[in-house]
């Protein structure tokens, strides 16, 4: 059994591509990925946030094939920007690679990571049927 997106008709559509729940079938396997930044195994940042989101996403993309997963098995996915001006970015990039129907979603606005260069910073959990 797939996931199960959660979208009821009496409430709001959600404001972008996320689902407002997903339902996790019994028995599934679960990984939780620590929040990922957009750095390169060099060491280097890229400037934009949209190119950050490529990275973040490509390294949980890295990380779930580890578990023998892929991005369609994201069940929840929580995103933070720097600046309202990263969204976009952020949007882009995450919209090119969640699947449909796409996993619940949080983006939120946050003051700063550990580094000042940093503007996005992912983490999912992620679920496969057996």
């Amino acid at each position: 059994m797939p996931l199960k997106p959660l979208v009821p008709a009496a409430i709001r559509k959600p404001f972008a591509r996320y689902s407002h729940g997903i339902e996790i079938p019994a028995g599934a396997r679960i990984v939780v990925v620590s929040g990922q930044l957009g750095i390169r195994a060099d060491e280097t940042i890229p400037e934009s946030a949209e190119e950050q989101a490529e990275l973040c996403l490509a390294n949980i993309a890295a990380i779930l094939a580890e578990a023998d997963m892929t991005l369609a098995d994201i069940a929840r996915l929580n995103a933070y920007v720097t600046d309202r001006a990263h969204m976009a970015g952020y949007m882009a990039a995450r919209d090119r690679v969640v699947a449909t129907p796409p996993p619940a979603s949080t983006l939120m606005i946050v003051s700063g990571f550990v580094r000042p260069e940093f503007k996005v910073e992912i983490d999912v959990i992620a679920a496969k049927a057996p």
